[in-house]
């Protein structure tokens, strides 16, 4: 079918959930958030009843959090918003849930690995494990675009440790699958890889420092490289039968510990959504054109809206960026045009509706009343 379009979003426009860290859920730790999720860490006495009211496979005395998206949407590591107090994108966090939760399950059923995801009360809530995450972000590229196009048009040929040929045009297949990971977090004291987030690394940067990033040893990282691999083909071969383009993504991994006292490790945060991937249009794609089925088409419109698009690029001048997406309300148009573009492709992947609800927190609230008892009185 043709999707929704953002009209028809706007007329039954749905409740976006701006702020997840206020849940009265029962918890006896901070609530941990980052630009998009919240974590509630449950107590441990509530972790042990849930481990046996659910049968969830997980080693005895393992902690498990609530997991709440939001629908804020952030980009060059800034929360946006719009003008009519439109703080987020409507229907944002159930079309990134669903697809997230649907590729999962088919990681799980084609036998790749687990994640760290234990129950889905609520289109908006994960209950997960904790995992002890590897402090890389694992990022697997089949097209050249994006930052790397940038790089490659200025001469670069060396993509963490990899050379690739000279000859490549850009937003074009690349010969084979690249895996290009970075830092996780600020890692401090190893040689040859800079201290900030988010910089290239090589492989033997991983193997020199396996401790540093978390892992146990190193066939574990042989072991992330093939489930990233296997993940992206799968996810890869999904959308293909959809005509859709997979081109690059990014994934996460972690250690658990499950019933039988067995350490794994699992995929975590989310994978194959429009927000960790670019995902491109098969028919527009074969007629010469890009057209993004993910948030790479809302950084390109910050990147046009803006007189000075250097700011959002330039690390050295977060300040300023950080002032722009506070100071300025973008066009309501531009985050309706957000939700219609995850609301279809969460609908393309999953082959359902994504239900849009007026009042996420009071359901969220409701169910983990009553079918979890995880509700403060």
């Amino acid at each position: 079918g043709v999707g929704r379009t953002s009209e028809d979003i706007e007329q039954t426009m749905p409740g976006v959930l701006e702020v997840n860290t206020d849940l009265p859920i029962k918890t006896d730790a901070p609530v941990h958030f980052g630009k998009v999720r919240a974590v509630y860490w449950l107590t441990a006495e509530d972790s042990a009843r849930l481990i046996k009211e659910k049968s969830y496979d997980v080693a005895e005395g393992s902690s498990l959090a609530v997991m709440v998206i939001s629908d804020r949407i952030s980009a060059f590591d800034c929360v946006w918003r719009a003008e009519e107090n439109l703080n987020g994108v409507p229907g944002k966090g159930a079309a990134l849930n669903s697809i997230a939760n649907h590729w999962f399950k088919l990681f799980r059923e084609k036998g790749l690995a687990d994640s760290h995801i234990l129950d889905v009360p609520h289109p908006f809530v994960w209950i997960v494990q904790k995992a002890r995450p590897v402090m890389i972000e694992a990022i697997c590229r089949q097209y050249i675009t994006g930052s790397m196009w940038r790089d490659y048009s200025k001469g670069g040929r060396e993509f963490c440790g990899i050379k690739i040929a000279d000859d490549l045009k850009k937003d074009t297949k690349l010969p084979e699958l690249l895996i290009t990971p970075s830092t996780k977090g600020i890692l401090k004291g190893l040689p040859g890889v800079p201290e900030q987030d988010d910089v290239n690394i090589t492989r033997q940067n991983i193997t020199d420092n396996l401790e540093a990033f978390n892992f146990k040893s190193v066939e574990d990282v042989a072991l992330y490289e093939k489930l990233l691999k296997e993940g992206f083909d799968c996810i890869s071969a999904a959308l293909e039968g959809m005509d859709q383009i997979f081109v690059d993504t990014k994934f996460e991994f972690g250690y658990v510990t499950d019933a039988a006292g067995k350490d794994k490790l699992i995929y975590m945060d989310e994978v194959g959504t429009p927000d960790s991937s670019r995902i491109w249009d098969g028919p527009a794609y074969r007629e010469g054109n890009v057209l993004e089925n993910s948030k790479e088409g809302f950084r390109q419109v910050l990147l046009k809206h803006f007189p000075d698009p250097d700011i959002l690029l330039n690390k050295d001048r977060m300040t300023e960026r950080s002032a722009l997406a506070k100071d300025n309300l973008l066009p309501k148009q531009v985050l309706m045009d957000v939700s219609k573009t995850y609301l279809d492709i969460a609908e393309k992947i999953t082959g359902a509706p994504i239900v849009l609800s007026d009042d996420p927190k009071s359901e969220i609230i409701a169910i983990l009343r009553e079918q979890y008892g995880i509700i403060t009185e």
